[in-house]
Parts: C-alpha cells; structure tokens; sequence
C-alpha cells in the first residue's frame, strides 16, 4: 500500500553541548477559535472554519471564500481607547496570542522576539493607497500600522516587554523559519528564552494575487484528495515560548513539549511552483531528522504543508511517501485555510496538541487519495494515537522549505 523507502542518510546523534529547547508556554487565534481550549475542540471534531469573505468584495472573484477570524470577538470595543482601536487586525491577533501565552507562564521573559509574517498589516496599506488615488485624505494611521513588524512590536509593547524583535519574511515557509532560528539560538547557547511565531491577515491584494494564479479554490479545500482544486486563504496568529530546558526547570516551569529539530532547504525549480520530484521537501525533512537524532520510523504523525494545490501536494505527497512508511498524515489546512507567514507557527501549536494529547487531527473534505501518491491521510475523523514525536511542514513560493521535529513532555 505504501512506497517503499528509499536508501537515506543516517541521523546522526544529537551534538554535544547544544542545548535542549523547551516549549514552556503558547497562545493561538485562529478560524478554529481563541486560544488553545477552542483550538483543540475543533481539531477533534473536525470543524471546517471556511466561510464566505466579509472583509472586502469578492464579486469579480473566482474564490469567494477564506477562513476568518471572528471580528467581534477580536476587535477592541470603543471604550478600550482610540489608540487601541487605531491598530491592524493583525496586532490584535498577535496581541490575543501574547496575551494567552503569558497566563500559561507569566514569568517567562524573552531576551528576544522572532516571527514570521508575509503582509503585515497591508490592508491598511490598501487603503491608504485607494484614498490616495482618488486625492482623498489620507489618515497617517495607515501607514504607521502598516509595517511588517508593527503587530510584534505592539504585542510586546502591550505587555511592557522590553526585548527587540526580528521579523522574517520567507514566503509560507516563515512561521516555522522563526520557530527554528529561535531553536538555533537556544540550542547554541546565545538565548536562553526566546519568543517565537507568526501571524498574517487576510487582504485584498493577496487573495486576489492568489485567485488570479489560479491556485485557489472556488470548491472546498481538500488536501491529497484526487479531486483537489486549489487552496483556500486563512489567518491567524501564534506564539510559543521557547526555553532552554534546564532554566525551564529550574524556575519550575511547565514544560508542554520540546523541540528537537529543523531543517530547510530551497530548490530554485520555480517562482511558485516546487520541484516535482519532491527533492526540496525531502531534503528539508531529512534535514530537520538528522538535527533532531531521530529516524524517519520514530515520527508518529506529519503536519504536512498541504494546500491543496495541484503540484505542491504532488511534490511534498512523494517526498513524505519515499522517506517515510505509512505514517499518519494530514493537513490541517483543510479546516482553516493557510494563514501564510503564520501557517508555520498556527501548525506547529497543532503538532504540540497532538502530541499532548494523543490524537491526530484529520485531514477534512477527503474522499480519494491521489493514485500517485503513497500516504496514510488521516481522512475527515480525528483519530487516537500514541505519538512521541511529530514532524510539521510549510513550504512555500520559491522554494523555500521549512520542517521542525516536535517531541511530547
């Protein structure tokens, strides 16, 4: 039923003097809910969270539907401030997160913030550019939240957190690039507590850019099915805490999981398209298994990066197929679209409950495996599982590839 493994390179045993990383604390918003009680329920119910987009006019649209964040449960009322007010959706999703990371641990500290992110807060951009276009008045507070980084930078400010910020850009591939250059430095011993994760907005410009490439979906989004047509657009913002293990424990933290690898790659096959033979996938995995010291066999469930998209989950399909044997597999896309810059970070907090509580989150909208693809879609059901680790994926325009292993407390 499954591809037969390919001759691969041996992991090889964890470094000596890296440091182990701990996941002390994290906060989610999403289309699946607020925070990670709500994330959770609809994982296990398999809920799907898209619906038709009510942020601008999709009348001239192919795709009309997104997976969005509740608005009246994210927006500040009047009587929170003007300034309050005055920021993108996007600060009030990282703001949200933040705020639930820090009731999980409020004495953790970050000596420094990375998040990954596409757009930022263009939508404000948008806007001002439309007034300006027709000579009208142009509110200055558009621009002034408009930057990539101001979300991170409110977030921090919000909660009196002194600590500088890095902002990486790298397509789909950026939540789970931050998550692991916050590994890296904690693993080198330059951080001991870093602040890790993504967010992303829905805005005009991309769906639009998307629907004219034809890459999403008018149909339901339905990762590795035969008759999958195209993605669907979502957002969202995550944070986890990230914390070298000993000062973890020393300070009696608690400790809800640890990660043990990261691996990337880029394949230069194409502006948008991942090379067919599945080589930047594979590699990026394998990478992320050689730092972690595990073998393909140890991984108890994939996160996979699954669009839907013709030629990504034909690419990644493969790569997942000749590397592993009928390990579990599902996109969670499915139930919430991709959120972009924060789809690593978003899947990475899946990964996390999946392990922590033992199940794996199903792969909805499925009813056929593509013929050529080899893999064990965990269709439309959650179901019970026995994980120690788990391995998420995010893959994006360019080539740029991205996988990080978790492992259970």
């Amino acid at each position: 039923m499954f591809a037969k493994k390919v001759p691969r390179r041996k992991a090889s045993a964890l470094a000596e003097g890296m440091k182990r990383v701990a996941i002390v604390a994290a906060g989610i918003v999403s289309p699946l809910g607020f925070g990670l009680t709500e994330t959770l329920a609809c994982l296990r119910s398999g809920r799907d969270c898209v619906t038709p987009v009510s942020t601008f006019d999709v009348s001239k649209t192919r795709c009309k539907t997104a997976a969005q964040v509740d608005d009246t449960r994210l927006l500040p009322r009047k009587s929170s401030g003007r300034r309050q007010q005055r920021l993108h959706r996007v600060s009030h999703m990282t703001i949200a997160a933040l705020d639930e990371l820090r009731q999980y641990s409020p004495d953790f500290v970050p000596e420094i913030a990375m998040v990954g992110t596409t757009s930022g807060g263009m939508s404000f951009g948008e806007q001002f550019y439309r007034k300006l276009n027709q000579k009208s008045h142009c509110a200055a507070v558009w621009i002034a939240n408009y930057p990539p980084q101001k979300a991170i930078v409110d977030a921090l400010e919000r909660f009196g957190i002194d600590a500088p910020a890095q902002v990486i850009a790298n397509a789909c591939a950026s939540g789970t690039n931050a998550i692991g250059h916050a590994w890296l430095g904690i693993r080198s011993g330059q951080y001991s507590r870093v602040l890790a994760g993504g967010y992303d907005a829905l805005s005009e410009l991309v769906f639009v850019g998307f629907d004219s490439l034809q890459a999403a979906t008018p149909e339901k989004c339905r990762p590795f099915d035969a008759h999958r047509s195209g993605m669907v657009l979502g957002e969202g913002a995550a944070l986890l805490a990230l914390e070298e293990w000993e000062s973890a424990e020393r300070r009696g933290a608690e400790i809800l999981g640890e990660i043990v690898g990261y691996g990337i790659s880029t394949d230069n096959h194409h502006l948008t398209q991942p090379n067919p033979d599945g080589s930047g996938a594979r590699t990026a995995m394998q990478a992320a298994l050689t730092s972690s010291g595990r073998e393909p066999e140890d991984i108890g469930y994939i996160n996979a990066h699954g669009t839907a998209t013709l030629f990504n989950d034909s690419s990644e399909g493969k790569a997942i197929g000749e590397l592993f044997n009928g390990i579990p597999v599902s996109s969670t896309k499915s139930m919430m679209g991709h959120s972009l810059g924060a789809a690593g970070a978003i899947e990475a907090i899946v990964s996390l409950l999946a392990l922590k509580y033992q199940f794996l989150p199903p792969n909805i909208n499925f009813e056929k495996l593509d013929p050529e693809l080899s893999l064990n879609i965990v269709a439309n059901d959650a179901r019970e599982g026995e994980l120690k680790y788990a391995l998420s994926n995010s893959f994006g325009f360019g080539g740029t590839n991205a996988s990080i292993v978790l492992r259970a407390a």
